[in-house]
């Protein structure tokens, strides 16, 4: 499955106190990319009817960003099952190639007005599957 992706670089009020990137601010990116993946993907009416909230981040920190640092970000979804998904998130340093971050997170669909979770759909699962043609050939 091909990756939705996005690129930015590490601005002053990213850093903590060590002059790195955040813990917290990997977290809002995250939640970033992965609420602009649905909204690239999802129709407007499907975006009115349904909404996604949290249960659960798993983040594996593996090298350090800093100051200026161009960062590109990847998201899939990796699983859906029941009312549950689970959406994988990899941060790399554009230039070096380093996996910076690894993350894993799980989504519950609500209903937009009951707030009640639902089954995820065909329909909705369709949405992130790449249409044949468009998907990466295996090598």
């Amino acid at each position: 499955m091909k990756p939705f992706c996005k690129t930015i670089v590490v601005k002053e009020n990213d850093l903590d106190d060590l002059n790195h990137v955040n813990n917290v601010r990997y977290v809002q990116w995250i939640q970033d990319i992965s609420k602009e993946h649905w909204k690239a993907k999802a129709s407007i009416q499907m975006q009115s009817e349904i909404i996604w909230v949290v249960l659960n981040h798993n983040i594996t920190y593996k090298a350090a960003a800093f100051l200026k640092d161009e960062i590109r970000i990847e998201t899939h979804i990796a699983d859906s099952k029941g009312a549950t998904s689970t959406r994988v998130v990899k941060m790399f340093n554009s230039e070096t190639n380093q996996l910076i971050v690894s993350s894993k997170t799980q989504w519950c669909l609500l209903h937009a007005k009951t707030l009640k979770p639902i089954r995820i759909s065909k329909e909705i699962k369709d949405v992130f599957i790449e249409q044949e043609g468009n998907s990466p050939k295996s090598m």
